[in-house]
This record gives structure tokens, C-alpha cells and sequence, in this order.
């Protein structure tokens, strides 16, 4: 491959979009980042991993500003920053950035479409799935009733819907937002998979 690619792929909870996500960054030769953004922002900015772990798209973890001395990686030895939701969005926005320098990468959430939206080589894929099909896969990961997967779903997705709005000015989960959004119930995450890679092939023009 010639040139490096960004495949950043948008999920609604129990789609089985990390997986799919998982399997196209091995196909594609891709670095992938989910979760490992989280280490990667608490190194960009000094914090404990912990404030990104909470505050994991989500929007309103932390309410009220306040003030914490971290480690400054210039000319002082410390600082003081006013420390909010906004801030820990911008260090992770910039662990995306740096991550996506001359790597070819699979991004799953955190906004990384927009982060990385005037990069060339971009591809942004939504993956879906019926309520019942996500309330079952819930339901088997967390070992609880269909109801309280059902409250996961919408709690969880109401979270990731309001900080993705929130922050990029668009709609999570609507087509526009997107180049191609997929069904992984249908066919089975395998195949699904399959479909999206040769989508990401002709999109390319890869061979």
C-alpha cells in the first residue's frame, strides 16, 4: 500500500463495531485504536488515565472547572490549567492527530471523523444493528435480563450521541455524517466485514 489510509468506524452499542473494526485494521495492515487512545491522551497531556477513562465520550463528567498542578513537558516544571470536559477532549483530539501521523489507522469512535476530517485518504464507516440483535449481545457481555441490556443501550448511547453532537456539530448516527453505514445483523460480523473491506477497496483504489 502505497499510501497510508484512516478508517474511522462509528458503532451503536452491541453492533459488534469494534470487532469488525478489529479485523479490518489486521486486514488492512492499520494500527487500531479504541481504548488505546485513552493511554495515548493521558501521555499527551500529563493526566491520570483515569479522568479519560471516565470522561470516555461522554459529555458532563466533569460539571464544574477546577484547578490541578500536572507535569508540563516545556520550560517549567508545572503549571496550573483550567481542567474541563473541553480540555480532555482537546489533549485526546490531539493523541488522535499525532497517532494518524504517517500511520495507516483504524480509529473506533471519539470523534476521530472530525478530528481527522481535513486529512487526505479518509474513510468513515457506521455500523448498525436491530435493537434486538444489541440487546441479545449486550445481554451475553454484561451476563444481565434483555431489560437491563435495553438500559445499557440507551444510556450508553445517549452519552455517545450527545458528546459526538456536541463537539463536531453534526448527528451521530446519521447517514450524512458517514460514507457508508452497514447492517452487521444481516450477514454476520464476518461477512460484514468482508463487505466494508472491499467498499474500503474500491474507495481507495487499492488493489
Amino acid at each position: 500500500m502505497d499510501e497510508n489510509i484512516i478508517i474511522n468506524i462509528g458503532r451503536q452499542i452491541g453492533s459488534g463495531g469494534r470487532v469488525i473494526a478489529k479485523m479490518l485494521a489486521e486486514e488492512f495492515n492499520c494500527k487500531f485504536y479504541d481504548k488505546e487512545l485513552l493511554d495515548l491522551a493521558a501521555k499527551e497531556s500529563g493526566f491520570s488515565k483515569k479522568f479519560f477513562e471516565q470522561n470516555d465520550e461522554q459529555k458532563g463528567f466533569l460539571r464544574s472547572r477546577f484547578h490541578l498542578q500536572i507535569p508540563l513537558l516545556g520550560e517549567n516544571n508545572f503549571y496550573k490549567s483550567s481542567f474541563s470536559d473541553d480540555s480532555l477532549y482537546q489533549f485526546q483530539s490531539n493523541a488522535i492527530r499525532k497517532a494518524a501521523e504517517g500511520n495507516s489507522c483504524v480509529f473506533v469512535g471519539r470523534t476521530a471523523d472530525y478530528v481527522l476530517r481535513d486529512k487526505k485518504n479518509i474513510v468513515n464507516i457506521f455500523i448498525t444493528a436491530s435493537m434486538n440483535y444489541r440487546i441479545q449481545q449486550v445481554s451475553k457481555r454484561h451476563n444481565c435480563s434483555r431489560s437491563e441490556a435495553r438500559k445499557i443501550i440507551k444510556k450508553g448511547e445517549s452519552e455517545r450521541a450527545s458528546y459526538y453532537n456536541y463537539y463536531t456539530g453534526k448527528t451521530w448516527g446519521d447517514s450524512t455524517s458517514y460514507d457508508l453505514c452497514i447492517n452487521s445483523d444481516h450477514i454476520g460480523l464476518e461477512n460484514t466485514e468482508k463487505l466494508i473491506a472491499e467498499f474500503i477497496r474500491q474507495w481507495f483504489n487499492l488493489k
